[in-house]
């Protein structure tokens, strides 16, 4: 194909866009629509796996020394603990900054509960704050740092250990069964997208049967007649996707800016420059569904 071919198949692809009208019309507005809601699934996916993300992060192991537990013994299972490989970080706190944490949590209704608690009348153990790399290692660590008893057999360090058992377990459930049917519906909307936009391409070129078969019949090349339209259907794809991020991104950051000045929700969307991969794979998809719905499309008619 030389170069002045390729322009003049560019020029006649993007001629029969707007030749076509409300066909071209119609197969634009059939890309916005499939590709919005495929969209909304896509970010309402993303945000509810942020918030499985950040339950997840949130799940700590509490650790509780016993109170003949001296200095020395307790920096050796600190030490110990750090080092295990599934550990990230490991905070120690004291019976007093637990008591006063405590104190914090209670609020002004649980103030006279704590009335005759200090620092010489402290019942809290001393405790160790404890993170993972991975939140769903909480069990097998915490079970690691209760053998840490076994270890010093002249006195055991440990007294309990609490990671909020049964409820972790079912976060962890919860969570995975979110990001499951996520990607099940996100999947199903890309393939019903795929199949709605391909079928208006399809009806698309179905009403121009007639002009591909008097092509055919003057010696036109099977090449020379898809061109124009693989350029029509690309720029239909490209045109349709645009659309789309933009209706999509603009309504999202709107959405976003709503619910973040709204102090009465706990809740927070990711922001929207975090999203701009997503409209560009929306862009992508949308210009490959125009290409392969136009190409099956055509194929057909070219069998004259």
């Amino acid at each position: 194909m030389t170069f002045n071919t390729f322009l003049r198949h560019l020029r006649e692809g993007a001629k029969n866009v707007f030749r076509n009208g409300w066909m071209s019309v119609a197969s634009v507005v059939s890309i916005i629509v499939s590709l919005f809601i495929l969209g909304v699934f896509i970010l309402l996916v993303l945000n509810v796996n942020a918030v499985a993300d950040k339950a997840d992060k949130q799940v700590q192991i509490r650790a509780y020394l016993n109170l003949n537990v001296d200095q020395k013994l307790r920096e050796a299972v600190q030490k110990e603990i750090a080092a295990m490989p599934e550990v990230s970080k490991i905070d120690f706190i004291s019976k007093e900054q637990g008591l006063d944490d405590f104190r914090k949590s209670m609020g002004e209704e649980g103030k006279d509960l704590l009335e005759g608690f200090d620092k010489d009348n402290n019942p809290l153990p001393d405790a160790f704050k404890i993170e993972v790399y991975e939140p769903t290692t909480v069990p097998f660590v915490s079970k690691k740092i209760e053998a840490l008893n076994t270890s010093h057999t002249e006195q055991q360090p440990i007294m309990k250990v609490k990671y909020g058992k049964g409820t972790i377990e079912t976060l962890f459930k919860v969570t995975r069964a979110v990001r499951n049917i996520g990607f099940i519906f996100v999947a199903g909307m890309a393939l019903m997208s795929m199949f709605l936009i391909s079928n208006t391409i399809r009806v698309t070129i179905l009403a121009r049967r007639r002009e591909i078969g008097i092509m055919k019949l003057v010696g036109a090349t099977n090449a020379f007649i898809r061109w124009p339209f693989f350029v029509e259907g690309t720029l239909i794809g490209l045109i349709g996707s645009v659309i789309t991020v933009l209706i999509l991104f603009f309504g999202y950051d709107r959405l976003a800016a709503s619910v973040g000045s709204d102090i009465s929700l706990q809740v927070s969307l990711l922001p929207v420059n975090e999203m701009w991969q997503w409209g560009g794979l929306l862009m992508i998809l949308g210009i490959l569904i125009g290409m392969w719905g136009t190409t099956l499309s055509i194929r057909k008619f070219l069998k004259v």
